[in-house]
């Protein structure tokens, strides 16, 4: 080897020596030690290795506290990570490099990061005692540069003030970019240029969404802040609105024709789309057959278009309290894939034969073409129920007795039963809230359920078990992994203070309590806070390719099939499952992989998008209540104060700690409550209280409640 090889060699090694040093958290390790970890076992290579270490000690670089084993002098540590900002201007990063500890940066060593970005950072030698600190050293990719907020202007620049509370800087406007925007104006900005000597980012108006405190205006915002855009692309409606209406001959010949058999929907009152269809008939040999029929969305939505983009990276439907912001333009999603009253329409079906225990005696997947003879509302449908009588109501009542055959078998396999209280507002023509209710769910609900329940269930089951090993069919389920262990301890430990006794002995033991509790606590007072607890305890459900049992469901295998127009993951199953049927070979894992990543992504954000659009409207609801006193249950805790859910309307707001003057309260997070240091007062989770509406602010989306004594 030449001298000049021989360097280059020595220096790659001393830097692969030291990345050994830092990954193994700076232990003391002699040349052996380092040489095993770089699988490097002959002698030549383990005395190269020994002279580096020695080397580098005389350098200053290493030291050898001990003989013969040597560490890095200081630790020189680069990761990267995710901010996550804090209200006082310092951040955490979160690790994505396997670091244990999340790494303090303080303000001034930020450089212009922003919460939520991935950034490189520089880690400092831990100091006994000290939390491990660092600073940025490059922001490698933006979270967000789009901000919903205020404009603030002046005579010759404006300020903007972002919604967001962990974006601690306001965005500099310069006039020539306000794009029409007023004083006060709600608006959306974006972040152009950010100087590195500059206080501020610079930025310019992109939409201006109205006067703050509209209704229009504030619900854009919330979907403008949580990512999602307000209307489709001219493109995308062009596409849409050049599909054919009419269904060829040819495309009936390829289908099942079901238009001869009895077809209806059942959905909310002021449904538009209707995503899902049931059909029934009763068999020769006393059995009957169950069609759970889907809107054909794939038939339409063509992969690659302009359409099927969109509809990816929308990934769902976003459901506010006032309006629904679909995934497909409204030409599909209300017309050509909804599945309206005496139209034909093309689905795709999951078909089973049941008998009279509700077992799936034969089923059958493929394209079908349906009519649906009648469109019943929830309400509708429950009243044939309960009164046994009306439209199809012997179908009805059929498909009943069999659902909740279907219902209790899931519970006996271990499923858990969660009835969250779902809250609802009575709006007037402009928006605003005039009362508040909780919606009940009855037969007629979970009925439909049941067999959207069966379909997705029976689906995923049919292809997980069609390829196996080698064979494996790549596919999209829906996973729900189980609950962590110390997780159902603290809920278990929590419910056994208001008299509930949970057994976490076994999963299917742990399900049988939380059904008894489910059951126990319906209509009660602490309902909602004991639902609430044992959902934050469960692990969360995602879209994934790798795994296919879902925990909270006690099923082997389970996918979204079930709702097309308003979920992409379910146009991927379909796709998925024509192919398949068809006889085609395997898509790609990996890329797969990462579709079900976005989709549980987007999930996720429409579903904050919807929290926020109700706490708007609850902040929105009680503005003209400030000084009433409710009476509320603590429904959450922090260090800085405790939030109380109102009995009556389900409104939410906090009681903070600095307003209790009758002593010094601190947070015990071990036993859900807030304790009085002098007076020993407690306050539980779970707690009747009286309270005052103090203070709401809407920008804010805030409530702030004061305590009224006893």
């Amino acid at each position: 080897m030449s001298k000049k090889k021989s360097n280059s060699f020595n220096l790659v090694l001393t830097k692969l020596i030291t990345d050994v040093f830092e990954k193994s958290g700076n232990k003391p390790l002699n040349y052996k030690q380092v040489a095993s970890k770089l699988n490097l076992h002959d002698d030549e290579s383990r005395g190269l290795i020994l002279e580096i270490l020695q080397e580098e000690t005389k350098k200053g670089i290493l030291n050898e506290p001990e003989k013969g084993k040597f560490i890095l002098k200081q630790l020189k540590t680069f990761v990267s990570g995710k901010v996550d900002m804090t209200s006082d201007g310092s951040a955490y990063i979160v690790s994505e490099d396997d670091f244990e500890d999340d790494i303090y940066v303080a303000p001034r060593k930020l450089r212009n990061a922003l919460n939520g970005d991935i950034v490189k950072v520089y880690v400092y030698a831990k100091n006994k005692g000290r939390k491990k600190d660092g600073e940025v050293v490059e922001i490698l990719q933006r979270a967000k540069m789009d901000f919903t907020g205020i404009i603030n202007l002046s005579d010759r620049f404006a300020f903007f003030i972002p919604d967001d509370r962990k974006m601690l800087h306001d965005i500099f406007i310069p006039i020539d970019s306000l794009k029409g925007a007023k004083d006060k104006d709600k608006a959306i900005a974006r972040i152009v240029d950010w100087p590195e000597d500059a206080k501020n980012p610079i930025g310019e108006i992109t939409h201006v969404l109205g006067k703050q405190g509209e209704n229009n205006a504030e619900m854009n915002a919330i979907l403008a802040d949580y990512g999602f855009p307000l209307a489709f692309p001219d493109e995308v409606e062009k596409q849409a609105e050049a599909i054919e209406e009419i269904i060829l001959a040819e495309e009936i010949a390829k289908r099942r024709d079901f238009r001869k058999i009895l077809t209806f929907t059942i959905d909310p009152a002021d449904a538009k789309d209707f995503d899902d269809a049931i059909s029934f008939r009763k068999l020769d040999n006393g059995n009957v057959e169950v069609g759970v029929h889907i809107a054909d969305v794939s038939h339409y939505v063509k992969q690659g278009t302009a359409l099927d983009k969109e509809a990816f990276e929308r990934g769902t439907s976003v459901y506010l309290v006032d309006r629904v912001i679909p995934m497909l333009p409204e030409r599909l999603s209300n017309g050509l894939c909804s599945l309206r009253p005496n139209e034909d329409k093309l689905c795709f079906s999951a078909v089973f034969e049941l008998d009279q225990e509700a077992n799936v005696v034969e089923q059958w997947f493929g394209k079908t073409i349906i009519h649906s003879d009648t469109r019943f509302s929830y309400e509708d449908a429950q009243e044939i129920l309960e009164n046994k009588t009306g439209k199809h109501s012997e179908e009805l009542l059929k498909l009943n007795e069999l659902a909740y055959i279907l219902r209790e078998r899931k519970f006996k396999h271990g499923a858990i039963s969660f009835e969250s209280v779902e809250v609802k507002f009575n709006l007037d023509e402009h928006g605003k809230p005039l009362g508040v209710y909780a919606k009940e769910r009855k037969d007629a609900h979970k009925l439909i359920e049941d067999y959207m329940l069966l379909a997705n269930k029976k689906v995923a089951e049919f292809i997980a078990k069609k390829g196996k090993g080698k064979q494996k069919l790549t596919f999209v389920y829906r996973s729900h992994d189980s609950p962590k262990e110390d997780a159902l301890l603290s809920f278990s430990q929590f419910a056994l203070k208001f008299g509930y006794k949970i057994d976490i002995s076994s999963g299917r033991e742990t399900a049988k309590s939380l059904n008894f509790l489910m059951a126990d606590v319906e209509g009660k007072k602490e309902q909602n806070v004991l639902t609430k607890l044992a959902i934050r305890s469960m692990a969360k459900a995602v879209y994934t390719t790798k795994k296919h049992s879902h925990y909270g469901l006690a099923f082997d295998y389970y996918t979204h099939f079930t709702s097309p127009i308003r979920r992409y993951p379910d146009v991927m199953v379909h796709r998925l499952l024509e192919l398949y049927l068809a006889g085609g070979k395997s898509v790609s894992e990996d890329e797969y992989e990462k579709f079900s990543m976005h989709s549980s992504q987007m999930e996720k954000k429409a579903a904050d998008a919807e929290r926020a659009s109700v706490k708007y409207k609850q902040a929105e609801f009680l503005q003209n209540n400030v000084g009433m006193e409710y009476v509320g249950i603590i429904s959450g805790l922090t260090e800085w104060g405790m939030y109380v859910e109102i009995i009556e309307n389900k409104c939410e707001g906090m009681i903070r700690l600095r307003d209790l003057n009758d002593d010094f309260y601190v947070l015990d997070e071990k036993n859900y409550c807030i304790i009085g240091q002098r007076r020993k007062k407690k306050y539980q989770l779970g707690d009747e209280v009286t309270i005052l509406v103090k203070k709401v602010d809407l920008a804010k989306r805030q409530i702030d409640f004061s305590l009224v004594r006893d």
